[in-house]
C-alpha cells in the first residue's frame, strides 16, 4: 500500500474501502467517525464498539488505533477478534508520531481532517482515507480546520483525487 489519498462522504463507504485495502495497521480519527463532537461517554463506548466489530476481526490487520486529540477516553477499550486495539487520547497529531512509528505497515489512517489526520498519513507514509460529513452538520472548530485543509490538500496529495 503506498501513500494515497480516497475522500468519502459516509463511514460505511470508508470502512468498506480500508477492508479493501487489507492494511497492518489503521488509525482511525475518533470525531466524527466513532463517536460525534462533544457527545458523552456512552457514545464513545457505543462507538468504539462499533467500530472494532467492524474492523476488528479484519484478515492482515494487527492494530487498530483509535487516536484524538481530545482528551476523551472510553470507560473501556474493546479486544479486536485478531488485532490489537490501542486507545490514544490527547494524541498530539500530527507533530507527535512517536506512538505510530512501531505500528506496522502498511497502514491507512480514516479522519476527516486534512490539517492533522491526513497530515499524520503523510509523515507515517500511509494512506489517507478522507472521511467529508456534510460541512452544516460540524461544530464552527472543524468546520474551519476543515476549510483550512483544502489548499494544504493537493501538497501533500498530489494527484488526480486532490
Amino acid at each position: 500500500m503506498k501513500v494515497s489519498y480516497e475522500r468519502f462522504t459516509t463511514a460505511d463507504a470508508v470502512f468498506q474501502r480500508a477492508r479493501e485495502l487489507t492494511p497492518r495497521t489503521i488509525i482511525i480519527d475518533v470525531e466524527p467517525l466513532v463517536a460525534w463532537w462533544d457527545t458523552g461517554r456512552d457514545q464513545l463506548d457505543s462507538g468504539v464498539e462499533s467500530v472494532v466489530s467492524q474492523l476488528g476481526g479484519l484478515a492482515g490487520l494487527r492494530v487498530l488505533c483509535f487516536a484524538t486529540n481530545s482528551a476523551r477516553r472510553p470507560s473501556r477499550v474493546p479486544t479486536g477478534e485478531a488485532a490489537q486495539v490501542v486507545y490514544l487520547a490527547s494524541a498530539g497529531k500530527p507533530l507527535q508520531v512517536a506512538h505510530y512509528q512501531s505500528l506496522p505497515a502498511p497502514g491507512a489512517v480514516i479522519g476527516d481532517q486534512v490539517l492533522t489526520d491526513g497530515i499524520l498519513a503523510r509523515r507515517l507514509g500511509y494512506a489517507f482515507l478522507h472521511y467529508c460529513p456534510a460541512p452544516a452538520d460540524m461544530p464552527i472548530g472543524p468546520r474551519l480546520l476543515q476549510y483550512g485543509g483544502r489548499p494544504v490538500l493537493p501538497l501533500l496529495f498530489p494527484g488526480p483525487n486532490t
